[in-house]
């Protein structure tokens, strides 16, 4: 069975996308930033952290060493983060681009050498349905997918010719703990947006928490592997997120920007 790397896959999606894959026969690795403190996963885990570039050179090369190829790279791990664009550090926007789009391409520069020495490889980039939009209070996060997004195109059309083939994959909301995981920004009660905000963050975690089985996603990546000639864009979750991105490709942009506002109570 295929070989799978899986980025961040000690929990949330990246953790039910590697158990059901395990269990389905494939060889899976996973990678956590601290694997030494998960004692349940039935796949192992390699230490990576997407902030320190040497960690993926050495999990990359491990993976190699013990299977003799990676057929698949589900790079899956990333962090959230919300507030006012505003009021949010300089630092911490910074620091969530290097985990949601820098640290996703140096993995892709890792794993890409051993693909193209093979003739095959998928990489399934975990992006988001808000990657597709720019969200109130959300902002940083939609970018860094949105990038992420494109960046996919591009390099899709790089490695083709190496018979290596690369697609998005743009969740919805999922029930996971992506809530107690992301970067909340602080604000003071006397901050401009401290009321908006509130019921804001009170009706995503909302979301979130009501969220589909993430096992869906998991389903989805094992259709994608097995797919000969992949899309370039997948979307998978509730009905609503996903149709908010054909609203947004056939409505006006400020009739689009009026239902998100009436959404988020704005």
């Amino acid at each position: 069975m295929k070989t799978i790397l899986i980025t961040g896959a000690s929990s949330g999606l990246g953790k039910a996308i590697g158990e059901y894959l395990f269990h389905k026969g494939y060889n899976v690795f996973g990678t956590s930033r601290h694997p030494e403190k998960v004692l349940n996963s039935p796949f192992p885990l390699l230490a990576l952290d997407l902030n320190q570039p040497e960690t993926i050179g050495r999990c990359v090369g491990k993976v190699i060493e013990i299977a003799g190829r990676i057929d698949v790279l589900v790079n899956n791990a990333g962090v959230g983060i919300m507030g006012p664009l505003e009021e949010i550090p300089g630092d911490e926007i910074r620091k969530h681009f290097e985990t949601n789009l820098f640290g996703p391409v140096e993995v892709m520069k890792a794993v890409i050498p051993h693909m193209r020495r093979q003739g095959a490889g998928h990489i399934v980039n975990i992006t988001s349905i808000a990657g597709y939009t720019g969200l109130p209070f959300r902002a940083a996060y939609s970018a860094s997918k949105g990038a992420l997004e494109l960046l996919s195109e591009a390099i899709r059309m790089e490695v083709r010719p190496f018979g290596i083939k690369v697609c998005n994959l743009a969740p919805g909301e999922f029930a996971t703990d992506i809530a107690s995981r992301r970067y909340y920004t602080e604000l003071s009660p006397a901050s401009a947006y401290a009321e908006v905000y509130g019921r804001t963050l009170e009706l995503i975690n909302q979301q979130v928490s009501g969220g589909d089985d993430p096992v869906m996603v998991a389903y989805e990546i094992e259709k994608i592997i097995n797919t000969p000639d992949p899309k370039i864009h997948y979307k998978v979750g509730p009905f609503l997120s996903k149709f908010s991105i054909v609203l947004k490709r056939i409505l006006p942009d400020k009739t689009y920007e009026k239902m998100l506002m009436k959404h988020y109570r704005l």
